[in-house]
């Protein structure tokens, strides 16, 4: 019997039948007032859950987009700017802000763990850190399933004459992060992850200082001027045609994160995380990520000696229905990551950990049937409820 594909990804994820619903009614203009009240609506819903007070600026493009854009806003050619670079998407900041003609200094940390924010003081304080105009860090690497100390980047660049720009295009919605409190500057943040949309939208809050920076700007750009987003936000309107259902989709979902309060949700996502885990561990399995930096949205894991990870992929893509990625660049084949963001409660980790049961014995590993399953029932009958 065929059924929907369980994405057990970081990204596309599962979308809520009331988003999805959202978006297949009659499309509207989106220059009325009916869009207004929608987009005022999400506007409202972003603001709660970036945990801001500045502008959040909504683009119809992916997260890269927003990437581009925060860097093309913010800086000029000849700027200097560090990138803590932990993986596919920190990397993609680098290649980004080369492209644009910036002085890029990297950290290069070794995939599978994360940024250690005294590292980035150090170089701050350095000869190399004078004159940075900019710190571009990634919150949720999803290539590898770490989490960076972003609150702990923010304590430090506070009193600094510096922007720092962050990529929470993963975890906005799913791991705690407060824009203002933490001091970030500019904050961006993708659709199709923790916050259960499609792909689409990017959205980015822009903080006073990031303006000053901004209107300071150098850089060409026309369709991706924050100046001008700004300005129409003020009226209520977007500059150019919008993602109109998106946008309404958006207003249910958001909802449906602040109905069930950001608390709770980010305690689902850590109880998620360490069901996964427990079951992982009880198959004799070895995480990718360090555990000083494991992501409570994404479990990376490393391919036993002698098993195809990709054929097991595979089997659960195919015979299963259940969806759940690999490794990027020079770890394909290597590791295997399994999201739990966004739409996904305990069973349907439970239903993939036992699906990966099956598929591991299919290809050769020894399995003892059951044991991830327990293991799993273990950590969430031990869990406490929110």
């Amino acid at each position: 019997m065929k059924r929907d594909k369980l994405l057990m990804t970081p990204g596309p994820t599962n979308v809520p039948y009331a988003v999805r619903e959202a978006m297949g009614r009659p499309i509207i203009h989106h220059r009325t007032k009916e869009f207004e009240y929608f987009f005022s609506q999400m506007n409202d819903g972003l603001k709660k859950v970036f945990q801001t007070s500045n502008y959040v600026l909504t683009l119809a493009s992916s997260g890269t987009g927003g990437m581009e854009a925060a860097i093309i806003n913010a800086f000029s050619p000849g700027d200097k700017v560090l990138v803590a670079n932990t993986g596919v998407f920190g990397d993609r900041f680098v290649k980004i802000a080369k492209a644009y003609g910036l002085n890029v200094i990297t950290m290069d940390i070794s995939w599978g763990n994360g940024v250690d924010a005294k590292e980035i003081e150090k170089i701050l304080n350095s000869e190399k850190g004078k004159d940075i105009k900019g710190v571009l860090a990634t919150h949720n690497e999803t290539s590898t399933g770490v989490a960076n100390d972003i609150q702990g980047i923010g304590e430090i660049l506070k009193n600094r004459d510096c922007i720092f720009v962050v990529d929470a295009i993963s975890s906005l919605g799913g791991l705690e992060i407060k824009t203002d409190e933490w001091g970030i500057d500019i904050l961006i943040a993708g659709s199709q992850k923790a916050l259960m949309l499609p792909p689409g939208l990017a959205f980015v809050s822009v903080s006073d200082k990031a303006w000053a920076a901004i209107e300071k700007s150098k850089m060409p750009k026309f369709y991706f001027d924050f100046l001008a987003y700004r300005k129409s936000l003020d009226k209520n309107t977007t500059p150019y045609t919008p993602a109109v259902a998106l946008i309404i989709a958006a207003t249910e979902s958001l909802n449906m994160i602040l109905d069930e309060g950001l608390e709770n949700t980010f305690k689902r996502h850590k109880r998620l995380a360490n069901i996964c885990r427990a079951g992982v561990e009880a198959l004799g399995l070895e995480f990718f990520a360090d555990a000083r930096y494991m992501s409570d949205l994404i479990t990376s894991i490393k391919a036993p000696e002698g098993i195809d990870i990709e054929k097991v992929r595979k089997i659960l893509n195919i015979k299963y229905d259940i969806m759940v990625a690999g490794g990027q660049q020079h770890l394909k084949g290597k590791i295997m990551r399994i999201g739990h963001m966004g739409y996904v409660d305990e069973f349907d980790v439970l239903r993939t950990l036992s699906a990966l049961e099956m598929a591991l014995l299919e290809v050769g590993y020894k399995v003892e049937l059951g044991s991830a399953l327990s293991a799993a029932q273990k950590a969430m009958n031990d869990a406490k409820q929110y």
